[in-house]
């Protein structure tokens, strides 16, 4: 409560002894006690006469509900968890970085499947400067209206 260590009760007890003097130190003692026990007991009489007062009124009551409330309200009832995991998901997501893409290996238990030869009018067609080309997709807004 007041956060007195043993060095600060010991030096207030040393000053004490030093301004009151041996003799009528027992009696400061005594009737310090005293006000000590009186000043407790009018504080457990008035923390009592508070929550009586509490209880009367139906204080309790309402926090009770507020309680229920609350526990009905929570994020994890209203499903609002959830829904943070996925945002957080969402915002963690590039889409320009590509997914990690898993290698497909054959199955060795499955059949062989046998290579069609090219049709023929395949190798008329212009073969292409580049191996593989890439799409991209173009925003609304970056289209120009010539």
């Amino acid at each position: 409560m007041l956060d007195i260590g043993w060095t600060e009760l010991l030096l207030i007890g040393v000053v004490a002894l030093i301004v009151v003097g041996p003799k009528d130190l027992p009696h400061l003692f005594h009737t310090l006690g005293r006000l000590t026990s009186r000043a407790r007991g009018m504080a457990r009489e008035f923390t009592s006469a508070m929550e009586d007062a509490a209880k009367g009124s139906g204080l309790d009551e309402a926090a009770n509900s507020l309680r229920d409330v609350k526990n009905i309200a929570s994020k994890k009832s209203l499903g609002l968890d959830a829904l943070e995991r996925a945002t957080e998901k969402f915002e963690k997501w590039d889409p320009k970085r590509p997914a990690p893409r898993k290698s497909v290996l054959p199955d060795p238990a499955a059949p062989a499947v046998a290579e069609t030869p090219a049709p023929a009018a395949a190798k008329d067609l212009p073969v292409a400067d580049s191996p593989q080309r890439q799409l991209h997709a173009v925003r609304r807004s970056d289209m120009k209206d010539d």
